[in-house]
């Protein structure tokens, strides 16, 4: 097939990118978001997210005219859908006796009706969005068949998960290999046709609910290794090792390869996806929910990890550096730093939040300080959420000018090799008992 005119629903960390690409690629591509803040931000020159090189390509998409922005759709010769999938808040699904979360399909319904007054025969609408096994065939055909038309048949239907890393977006977005499943094979051809315009990596083509099924594999499997390391970390505490000498030792085993242990698990992928397999097939994934269970339940580790550094929490004051889910990024979505925050703060801790990629973010019920210095001021202990480079470079000189706290908690190996306690300070370390 060929392609003259895309339309990308979402405009998030995958779909912003995605038709940014495709545009400076030469594609006259459609960019809608319901969210009118989001449109009116882009038409202004502006960013809503945060991403190394995103604002170059933005820039440029749109100087070109290829790149146009919308509240709704447009006729198009293909549609991407590629907006969230989030859990509900008020519903979870139960399996004797055990709770397990539910995903939000309502923006990819939404979405999917968006499309369709202007699907035409011939179209190919691909759903990028991370979904529960057999959405593409099961949600996503039915109401695109309300047209009228077949999928499959009239129009071509795929489903092709993002698969790339927040801080690494653009050039994997490139570079990585691509999944195209279709609804039938034909549909997969098209999906590859149209995915080749900029994808360098190799094109795999496979059927709809094998790529659905592949995105949610690859974090499904890095949950449980995660998990892992966070119990190693836990029975390391309960042994009197070092965690992270000891991941490090095992880790030369050639077959081998433990993941780091920390405050959670975050994110719009690692923390949610596994979900997606527990509620479509609850009596045979207890490996998977158990390893969520494990992973969810770290936050509160890390505040028993915090009252063992200070004793009584009530009325502490606390400088919690780093809010986002991984380091280096400025994406919040499911970060357990939060959640650690929430959790001292229902301890009667006074929390000063602190993040560098996204200073002036405005979190409900967190107090956010735009700068590292206002966080440490006053505070008593100065704890380690998140390993960003700015905050993992700190030296135990610069710090200890900076405030009075002389207790650190450090929750993902940051702070470790320094002198510290040679400037007066004593570490608590995550995976290492004290």
């Amino acid at each position: 097939m060929t392609f003259t005119k895309l339309c990308v629903l979402g405009l998030g960390y995958i779909g912003l990118p995605t038709a940014s690409t495709f545009a400076t690629h030469g594609l006259q591509v459609v960019g809608v978001d319901v969210n009118p803040q989001v449109v009116e931000t882009l038409r202004n020159g502006g960013l809503h997210i945060h991403e190394p090189g995103l604002r170059t390509l933005v820039e440029a998409a749109l100087k070109s005219g290829k790149l146009t922005v919308s509240e709704k759709p447009e006729e198009a010769d293909a549609f991407i859908i590629a907006v969230p999938t989030p859990f509900y808040d008020d519903q979870c699904g139960d399996y004797a006796g055990q709770k397990y979360k539910l995903a939000d399909m309502r923006a990819v319904a939404s979405a999917t009706e968006a499309i369709l007054p202007y699907l035409r025969n011939n179209n190919l609408v691909v759903l990028e969005s991370t979904s529960p096994p057999c959405t593409t065939a099961d949600l996503v055909a039915p109401i695109l068949e309300r047209s009228g038309l077949k999928a499959g048949v009239d129009f071509y239907l795929a489903y092709s998960p993002e698969r790339v890393l927040p801080g690494q977006i653009l050039r994997e977005l490139i570079e990585n290999a691509r999944v195209i499943g279709g609804i039938t094979p034909a549909s997969a051809q098209a999906g590859r046709d149209l995915y080749a315009i900029f994808v360098r990596g190799e094109i795999l083509q496979t059927d709809a609910t094998t790529a659905e099924m592949v995105k949610l594999m690859e974090n499904t499997y890095r949950d449980v290794n995660i998990a892992i390391a966070n119990e190693f970390a836990r029975l390391a505490e309960r042994f009197g090792v070092d965690v992270w000498e000891a991941i490090k030792i095992a880790s030369l085993h050639p077959r081998v390869k433990i993941l780091s242990p920390g405050p959670g698990v975050g994110g719009h992928c690692i923390s949610v996806d596994p979900w997606f397999f527990v509620a479509a097939a609850p009596d045979i994934t207890p490996l998977i929910y158990n390893a969520r269970q494990v992973n969810d339940a770290q936050p509160h580790y890390v505040v028993d990890l915090v009252k063992r550094a200070l004793g009584s929490l009530q009325g502490k004051k606390i400088a919690a550096l780093g809010l986002s889910y991984k380091p280096d990024v400025d994406d919040l979505r499911e970060s357990p730093a939060v959640e650690v925050v929430h959790l001292l703060q229902n301890e009667g801790v006074l929390v000063q939040a602190f993040e560098p990629f996204k200073p002036d973010t405005d979190l409900p019920g967190i107090t956010a300080v735009p700068s590292l210095a206002a966080a440490l001021k006053e505070a008593d202990a100065v704890l380690l959420l998140v390993n960003h480079s700015e905050l993992r470079a700190l030296m135990p000189e610069k710090l200890v000018a900076m405030t009075p706290a002389r207790i650190l908690i450090d929750t993902v190996n940051g702070w470790a090799g320094k002198d510290w306690a040679g400037a007066g300070f004593k570490v608590f370390r995550l995976g290492v008992r004290k």
